[in-house]
C-alpha cells in the first residue's frame, strides 16, 4: 500500500511511518494539510491518515479538496477531539472511518486494511465496467449457420435461468463470446462478467485467484485479496477450460456452486456470493470424468444446461461474414477486401484454430500486404498448400500446419500459439502427441 500521513505531531508521524512501513508498505508523512494536497495532486495514494486539527489548512478543508478533485484515496480521520458532529461531517465528506487519539497501532492497521480493500474493489469494478463496455461494443456473434442460430436461440432461454451452463467446443470457436452473450441476455447484465482461464494460471496461484486470500495466508500475502468469484457477486463468472482444475479445486468449486459460499485461502469466515456459473472446455469432458480426471458430481452440477459450439470447418458459410466483420472493426483496414479466389482458399482450409485463427490470419495478411485487394498469393503460404492437400485426415493436415508455423517462429511456442489462435497449453499437448517431449 501507499500511505500518506498528514499530522502536525512530528513524533506521531515518525512512529506511524516506522510501524506502517513494515510488510512493504510505502509510507510518507507531512506536517500540514497544504503539503498533503500538494502530494495528493502529484501522486496517487491508497490511504490518507488525516489529522483534523492542523494549523493552516485543516482536516475538513483537506477532505473537501479531495472531494472536489475526485481523488480515489481512502481517508481515515485522526483526532484528539472526538465529537459526534465532526465524525458525521467527516463521513459526509467521504472519510472512510474515524479514529480518536490515542489509539492502538493494531487497531489502525485493521482500519487501513479495510480501507485499502474498499479502494481496490472500487478500482477493480471500474476497470471491469470499462472492459465490459468495450467488449460489448467490439464483440458480437457473426453467423448465418443454422446450428449457430439455434444455439443463439437456446442462449436466450438459458439466460433466463440461474442454472449453470456448460459450453463445449474446440479452441477458438468462440466459447467466451457465447458466455458473454448468456450474461448480456440475463437479468445480471448490469453486473460484472468475470472470465478466468483455468488453464492459463499456474496451479499454485489459481485457488487464490478464484477464491481470494486473507492477510498472512502464505508468504507475500501482506493484505487481504478478493477472489474473482467474490468480485463476480451479482454477475456471472466464466470458468474457461474448467477441466484444467485439479481435484482439490474441483471439490471447492462444487461446494461454492451448491451452497453459494466459500472460504478465502487462510480464511475462517464463510463468504456468500450470488453468481451465475458458466463453464467451458475443449476436451471430451465425459471421457475426462470416466478416466477419473474430472469429478462426476461436479460434472453433473455444471452441465445442467449445455451448449456445443460447432467448429468453423462445419459452418463455412460464416467465413466470408467473419472476414468482412474483422475488416470493418479495424479502421486501418476499411479500404481492404479479399477477392473471390482468396476467399476460396479460406473456405477450403480446415481451420484447426477456428475463428480465432481466422481472425489472426486476416489481421496478419492485411498488416503485411500493401494491396487493397487481397489475392491468394498474399495469404500465408501454408493456407494455399493445405487447401490443395487431398486424401489426408484432418489430424494430418493440422499436424503439418502446426509444425510449419512452429518452424516459421523458430520454435517459439508462445508465438506459434498466438498465430494458430490456440491456448499455449493446447499447443503443448498437441506437440507431446507428435512426440515432442521437451
Amino acid at each position: 500500500m501507499k500511505i500518506l500521513i498528514a499530522d502536525d505531531d512530528k513524533n506521531l508521524r515518525t512512529v506511524l511511518t516506522k510501524e506502517l512501513s513494515e510488510g512493504g508498505n510505502e509510507v510518507e508523512g507531512v506536517e500540514s494539510g497544504t503539503r498533503a494536497i500538494e502530494l495528493l495532486e502529484r501522486d496517487e495514494y491508497d490511504v490518507l491518515l488525516l489529522d483534523l486539527n492542523m494549523p493552516g489548512l485543516g482536516g475538513m478543508d483537506v477532505l473537501k479538496k479531495i472531494k472536489t478533485l475526485e481523488l480515489s484515496t481512502e481517508v481515515i480521520i485522526l483526532t484528539a477531539y472526538s465529537t459526534l458532529s465532526t465524525a458525521v461531517e467527516a463521513m459526509k465528506l467521504g472519510a472512510y472511518d474515524y479514529l480518536t487519539k490515542p489509539f492502538k497501532v493494531e487497531e489502525l492497521r485493521a482500519i487501513i486494511g479495510k480501507a485499502y480493500e474498499k479502494k481496490t474493489l472500487i478500482n477493480e469494478n471500474l476497470a471491469l465496467k470499462t472492459q465490459i463496455k468495450r467488449q460489448s461494443q467490439s464483440h458480437k456473434i457473426i453467423t448465418k449457420n443454422p446450428s449457430m442460430l439455434e444455439i443463439l436461440e437456446n442462449v436466450k432461454k438459458m439466460a433466463l435461468s440461474d442454472l449453470p451452463v456448460l459450453i463445449c467446443g474446440e479452441s477458438g470457436v468462440g466459447k467466451e463470446l457465447i458466455a458473454r452473450t448468456v450474461h448480456d441476455a440475463s437479468k445480471r447484465m448490469n453486473g460484472p462478467f468475470i472470465p478466468i482461464n483455468c488453464g492459463a494460471i499456474p496451479e499454485n496461484m489459481l485457488e487464490s485467484e478464484l477464491f481470494g486470500h486473507e492477510k498472512g495466508a502464505f508468504t507475500g500475502a501482506y493484505t487481504r485479496k478478493l477472489g474473482l468469484l467474490e468480485i463476480a457477486h451479482h454477475g456471472t463468472i466464466f470458468l474457461d477450460e474448467i477441466c484444467e482444475l485439479n481435484a482439490t479445486l474441483q471439490g471447492k468449486l462444487l461446494r461454492a456452486i451448491e451452497t453459494g459460499t466459500f472460504f478465502r485461502v487462510g480464511g475462517t469466515r464463510e463468504v456468500e456470493v450470488n453468481v451465475k456459473f458458466v463453464s467451458s472446455t475443449n476436451k471430451d469432458i465425459k471421457r475426462e470424468m470416466e478416466q477419473g480426471h474430472f469429478r462426476s458430481d461436479l460434472y453433473y452440477r455444471i452441465n445442467t444446461l449445455t451448449l456445443t459450439i460447432p467448429p468453423l470447418r462445419e459452418r463455412k458459410e460464416d467465413i466470408p461474414l467473419l472476414v468482412e466483420h474483422t475488416i470493418k472493426t479495424n479502421p486501418a483496414f476499411k479500404n481492404n477486401r479479399f477477392d473471390q479466389e482468396a476467399l476460396k482458399v479460406l473456405l477450403e482450409y480446415p481451420w484447426p484454430g477456428n475463428v480465432r485463427e481466422l481472425q489472426n490470419v486476416v489481421h496478419r495478411t492485411l498488416l503485411l500486404s500493401k494491396k487493397e485487394v487481397i489475392e491468394p498469393n498474399d495469404l500465408p503460404s501454408d493456407l494455399n498448400t493445405t487447401s490443395k492437400v487431398s486424401g489426408l485426415r484432418l489430424e494430418d493436415v493440422e499436424r503439418e500446419h502446426i509444425l510449419k508455423v512452429l518452424k516459421e517462429v523458430r520454435g517459439h511456442r508462445g508465438k506459434a500459439a498466438e498465430i494458430l489462435g490456440v491456448d499455449p497449453k493446447t499447443l503443448y499437448r498437441k506437440l507431446i502427441s507428435y512426440g515432442f517431449n521437451e
